[in-house]
C-alpha cells in the first residue's frame, strides 16, 4: 500500500495501530518536553541563578506558545493534508527543543520555550482528527485516548527519565532527548501514515467560524480553568517534596512516575467515560478533581500519602479525551481549529496553574496550599460545565 495514494478507509487494523503508535510517539515527545522542567525546577534554578517561581515562568512561556500557536497554525494549516501538516509540526517541535537545550541563559531559554510550544496544540488537534477518522463514530473517544497515551506515558516514563537524566548529567540533555524523539516521530509518520487525498480540507475563514458557537467556548473554558489545578500541583511538586514533605531528591522522579501512572489510567478512563456518558462525563471528572485537589494539603506530611494523592489527582487527565471528543461534536465543519484550540486551552491551564500557585507560595501560604488553589479552579470549571449543560439541554428541548 503506497503512502502517497492510499485512503485510510482501506487500512488494516494492524496498520491503524502503527499509525496510532506513530501519533502517540509524538505525544510522548511533546508531553516530555512540556513537563520535563517541572521535575528539574531546582536544577534549572541553581544553574541559571534564578528563583523557582521564575523557573515557573518558563513553564508559562511554553504554555503561552501553545495558546498562540494552536489557532494560528491550525488556521494556516487548514488547506494542508493532515500527513504533511503533522510532519511539519513535529519538525518544528524538534527545532524548538534542540534550541532550548543550547540556550545560553535564562532570557534566551524563555524565548525558546515559547517557540517550542507553538506547534504543540496544532499537532495534538490534527492527530486526534486522524485517529477519530480511522474508527467508527461510537469508538472515537477510545481512539483519541489511544493517541493521547503518548502524553500520559510522558508523565509516567518520559518525565521521570528526563528528571533522572537532568539530575545525573545536565537539565539541557532532557530537551535534547525530546528533540530526538520528535525527529523519530517525523520518521514514523512518513513511514506509517498514508496520504489520504480524499480527506476533507477547509478554508481558514471557515475554520474561524467554529468560534461562533457558544458550546465550543464552554468546552475550551472548562479545559482552561477546570484543568489548571492539576498543573498547579504538578508544577511545584518537586519543591513541595523537598521543602514540605522533606524527602531526598531521589523521590522526585518516583513521584513524577506515580503521577504519570495515574494519568495513564485517567486517559483510558476519559475515553471510556465519554463513549458511555458523553458530555456528562466531564462534570463527573471535575467533581472528582475538586475533591482530590482539596485533599492534597493534608497528604503532603508523608511521602506515601503524597504518592497516593498524586496518583488520584492525575486522574484529571481523563478530561483530555473527553473534552477533545466533545469539541469534535460541537465544532461541526471547523474541527481542525477547534481540536487544536483544545490544547491551547489546556495550556492556558498550564499557565494559570503555575501562576496562581506561585502567587500563593510567594505570599507565604506554603507549598501545600497549591491544593486549595487547584480545588478552587476545578470548582470554577464545574460551574462552567453546568452552564454549558443547561444551555445544551434547553437547545435540545426547543428542537422540533
Amino acid at each position: 500500500m503506497s503512502p502517497g495514494t492510499s485512503s485510510v478507509s482501506q487500512l488494516s487494523r494492524f496498520r491503524i495501530l502503527l499509525i496510532e503508535f506513530a501519533l502517540a510517539m509524538g505525544g510522548f515527545g511533546i508531553g516530555t518536553g512540556e513537563f520535563a522542567i517541572m521535575g528539574l525546577m531546582p536544577n534549572v534554578s541553581r544553574d541559571l541563578g534564578v528563583s523557582e517561581p521564575q523557573v515557573g515562568h518558563l513553564i508559562s512561556a511554553y504554555a503561552l506558545g501553545v495558546v498562540v500557536g494552536a489557532p494560528i497554525l491550525a488556521v494556516l494549516g487548514a488547506r494542508f493534508f493532515r500527513r504533511h501538516l503533522l510532519i511539519l509540526l513535529m519538525g518544528f517541535y524538534a527545532v524548538g527543543n534542540l534550541a532550548s537545550a543550547l540556550a545560553p541563559g535564562y532570557d534566551s531559554l524563555l524565548v525558546f520555550r515559547f517557540i517550542a510550544g507553538l506547534p504543540h496544540g496544532a499537532y495534538f488537534g490534527v492527530a486526534a482528527l486522524v485517529a477519530a477518522s480511522l474508527v467508527p463514530p461510537h469508538q472515537r473517544g477510545k481512539a483519541v485516548s489511544r493517541v493521547m497515551i503518548g502524553l500520559t506515558l510522558a508523565l509516567m516514563i518520559g518525565n521521570p527519565l528526563a528528571t533522572v537524566l537532568g539530575q545525573s548529567l545536565d537539565w539541557r540533555y532532557s530537551f535534547g532527548f525530546v528533540g530526538v524523539v520528535a525527529l523519530v516521530t517525523v520518521a514514523l509518520i512518513v513511514v506509517f501514515l498514508p496520504l489520504n487525498r480524499d480527506e476533507p480540507r477547509n478554508s481558514p475563514l471557515r475554520e474561524l467560524k467554529a468560534f461562533n458557537r457558544s458550546q465550543v467556548w464552554y468546552a475550551l473554558a472548562i479545559g482552561a480553568i477546570g484543568f489548571s489545578g492539576m498543573f498547579c500541583i504538578l508544577s511545584y511538586l518537586a519543591p513541595t517534596l523537598l521543602n514540605k514533605t522533606e524527602v531526598n531528591p531521589s523521590w522526585i522522579p518516583i513521584a513524577m512516575a506515580v503521577f504519570g501512572l495515574g494519568g495513564f489510567f485517567g486517559n483510558i478512563l476519559g475515553g471510556w467515560l465519554f463513549d458511555r456518558f458523553q458530555f456528562r462525563s466531564v462534570g463527573l471528572l471535575l467533581l472528582w478533581a475538586a475533591v482530590m485537589l482539596a485533599l492534597f494539603p493534608f497528604a503532603t506530611e508523608s511521602i506515601w500519602t503524597t504518592l497516593i494523592i498524586c496518583f488520584l489527582i492525575a486522574q484529571m487527565v481523563a478530561l483530555g479525551p473527553a473534552l477533545q471528543t466533545r469539541l469534535m461534536d460541537v465544532a461541526n465543519d471547523a474541527q481542525t481549529l477547534a481540536a487544536a484550540s483544545h490544547h491551547a486551552a489546556f495550556n492556558v491551564a498550564n499557565a494559570i496553574g503555575p501562576w496562581l500557585g506561585g502567587m500563593a507560595i510567594t505570599a507565604g501560604l506554603g507549598w501545600q496550599f497549591t491544593g486549595y488553589v487547584g480545588a478552587a479552579t476545578a470548582v470554577a470549571g464545574l460551574l462552567i460545565f453546568f452552564m454549558a449543560y443547561r444551555e445544551r439541554a434547553s437547545q435540545v428541548s426547543l428542537a422540533p
